[in-house]
C-alpha cells in the first residue's frame, strides 16, 4: 500500500510538472541592439519614449565602436540590430549574409572640437597643432569612424603630423568624450551627438566644416537572427517617426534628405 501511494505520488508531481510546462508562457528573450556610441544618448531617450508605447519592450542597447561590434556579430554575436556610425560596417555584414534588411541610412553624424578647460568655441583645427594645446583625444581610427574623420580633418588643416605626439586614442567616441571632460585630455574631437548631452553641453564646441573630412554616414540592419522577430522591426518602423526623428536632430544628426 504504501509503495503504491509513493507511485502515485510520483505520477501526480509529473503530470503537474507537464502541465505547467504547457500553461507558463515562454519568456520572450530582449531585443538586443548594438549601437555606435554617439548614438547613447539620443537612442536611449527614443527607447525611453518608445516603452510608452509599448511599455513591454524589453530592448538591451549595448555601445561601442562600430568596427569592433561589426567583428562580433561576423563571429556570432547575439544581436538583433545594429546601428553604425558608418553604413560601410551594415554593408560588409550584408556582403556576409548576415542581415534580414538593407542597409539604410538613418543619419549623417558631425564632430567638433570641445573642452571643458578652454573656449573651444574660439579654436580652430590649425589651433590644435600649437604648443598651448597639449593633449587631444581622438577615437581609435583602426575601428572608430569618429576617429577616422577627426584624422581626416586634422590632416585637411594640415596638423596631424604636428600632433602625432599630443594624440590619445578612445576606444570609441564615447570614451574619447570622457577622457576629454575627465582631463585627460586637453582637448577632443568627439561627436556633436554628445557635446549637445546636458552634462558636456554647459562647455562651448567649435562645430568642424563637414568639407574637411568625408561625410559620417550613418546606417543600421537588422541581423539574421533579428530578422526572426516581430518586435525588431517594430522598433526599426519607430526609428523611422517624427517623434524619433526629433530627439535624432535635437542631438544634432542630420536626418536623411534633410539640409546640411
Amino acid at each position: 500500500m504504501h509503495n503504491l501511494r509513493r507511485v502515485c505520488y510520483r505520477v501526480a508531481t509529473l503530470c503537474l510538472g507537464a502541465l505547467l510546462l504547457v500553461v507558463t508562457p515562454a519568456v520572450a528573450e530582449p531585443l538586443r541592439v548594438a549601437a555606435a556610441s554617439d548614438l547613447r544618448y539620443a537612442l536611449d531617450e527614443i527607447i525611453e519614449v518608445y516603452r510608452q508605447t509599448q511599455p513591454g519592450a524589453d530592448i538591451e542597447v549595448i555601445y561601442g565602436s562600430s568596427g569592433k561590434m561589426t567583428t562580433q556579430i561576423i563571429n556570432g554575436a547575439p544581436y538583433d540590430m545594429f546601428f553604425s556610425a558608418d553604413i560601410a560596417y551594415p554593408q560588409k555584414l550584408k556582403r556576409h549574409g548576415l542581415t534580414a534588411t538593407e542597409p539604410t541610412v538613418y543619419a549623417i553624424g558631425r564632430i567638433v572640437i570641445w573642452s571643458n578647460s578652454i573656449d573651444a568655441s574660439r579654436l580652430t583645427l590649425e589651433d590644435l597643432g600649437s604648443d598651448t594645446v597639449r593633449r587631444i583625444a581622438i577615437a581609435q581610427p583602426a575601428h572608430a569612424p569618429y576617429g577616422r574623420r577627426a584624422r581626416e580633418a586634422l590632416q585637411s588643416a594640415g596638423v596631424w603630423e604636428a600632433v602625432q605626439e599630443k594624440l590619445v586614442f578612445g576606444e570609441n567616441i564615447a570614451h574619447t568624450a570622457q577622457m576629454t571632460r575627465s582631463g585627460a585630455a586637453q582637448v577632443g574631437i568627439i561627436a556633436l551627438s554628445l557635446a549637445k548631452f546636458p552634462d558636456l553641453a554647459s562647455h562651448a564646441y567649435h562645430l568642424i566644416d563637414q568639407d574637411r573630412h568625408k561625410p559620417l554616414t550613418q546606417g543600421y540592419i537588422v541581423t539574421r537572427r533579428g530578422g526572426e522577430k516581430p518586435g525588431v522591426m517594430a522598433f526599426a518602423d519607430f526609428m523611422t517617426t517624427a517623434e524619433a526623428h526629433r530627439i535624432m536632430e535635437r542631438y544634432g544628426f542630420v536626418l536623411p534628405g534633410r539640409d546640411k
